[in-house]
């Protein structure tokens, strides 16, 4: 991406640049000249739109730090994978990992390789399983960070699109950010058709009884303010987390945008947890924040 400045100078971005907080490279160019941007822009003649909308993408952005909040159950064959990748987004954040009792060696693994090796890792352990809610509130607990993001120790979610999951809420747009793997975004793995029908059903009884038009309530990918995650009160200790959080923002009247986002999938052979049973709880959990807090 370019931006042709007043003075004629064009600045060359990446296309996040912008929310890692790099220095540009700036070039000088002749007055008059023309650069590509997300909007033609011609130097020395910017419509005033076109400069609001500049200043506002490129504009000074204040300091932050991000808390990524990663729920770690039986997750051996992927954790290590999913840490590097977390690790190598260019933004300043902390990564706080939550063993939730497991037992397939994530535990020894984390202790082992993990724990006091990163400085900008914290590792944090149950005495037994309690559930991805239960996991997240421990994170929370420990979080120092000004935004929050809730990433699973699998590898369906890319954390290269941190970038543009931010970017509402680092705008002023949002106080809420959830992913959605149903409004366009990167490649998806084709999987599940009844998965698809059930998270389907869920978003559309979460929507009905929040007033929200949430394509994907179940994702993984949510994003939040933390003085927005850390003023509610969770209860829910498992995959229930999902609609409690949704219902509850909706009730603070929060600014919640959608992002799209892409998805590989896994299937129960390669680590798949959640169930039927889980979208029994979540219809419950839907009805019951619905009319108490």
């Amino acid at each position: 991406m370019w931006e042709c400045k007043r003075d004629g100078s064009v600045v060359f971005y990446l296309q996040s640049d912008r929310l890692r907080g790099l220095v540009p490279l700036e070039k000088r160019g002749s007055e008059g000249e023309r650069v590509q941007t997300e909007e033609a822009i011609v130097c020395g003649d910017v419509s005033p739109a076109v400069e609001k909308r500049l200043s506002r993408l490129h504009g000074p952005r204040k300091e932050y730090l991000l808390s990524v909040l990663i729920p770690v159950y039986n997750e051996i064959n992927t954790l290590e994978e999913i840490l590097e990748r977390v690790r190598d987004v260019e933004i300043k954040k902390e990564i706080l990992l939550v063993d939730d009792g497991s037992t397939d060696g994530t535990r020894e693994l984390m202790r082992d390789k993990i724990e006091g090796r990163y400085p900008d890792v914290r590792v944090f352990y149950h005495a037994h399983n309690q559930g991805k809610g239960a996991a997240l509130r421990t994170a929370i607990d420990h979080a120092t960070g000004d935004i929050m993001l809730v990433q699973d120790a699998d590898l369906e979610y890319d954390p290269r699109e941190y970038y543009n999951l931010l970017e509402p809420i680092l705008d002023g747009r949002a106080d809420v950010v959830f992913g959605s793997r149903f409004i366009g975004g990167g490649a998806h793995r084709v999987h599940f058709f009844w998965h698809r029908l059930g998270n389907g059903v869920l978003t559309f009884l979460s929507n009905l009884l929040t007033n929200l038009n949430l394509t994907d309530m179940e994702v993984c990918y949510k994003v939040f303010k933390a003085e927005v995650l850390k003023g509610i009160n969770l209860r829910s200790n498992r995959f229930d987390f999902e609609p409690e959080i949704t219902a509850k923002v909706a009730k603070r009247r929060c600014r919640i945008y959608e992002v799209p986002i892409s998805y590989s999938g896994r299937d129960y052979e390669e680590g798949k947890k959640i169930g039927w049973k889980d979208g029994v709880q979540a219809i419950w959990t839907i009805i019951k924040y619905r009319f108490i807090d």
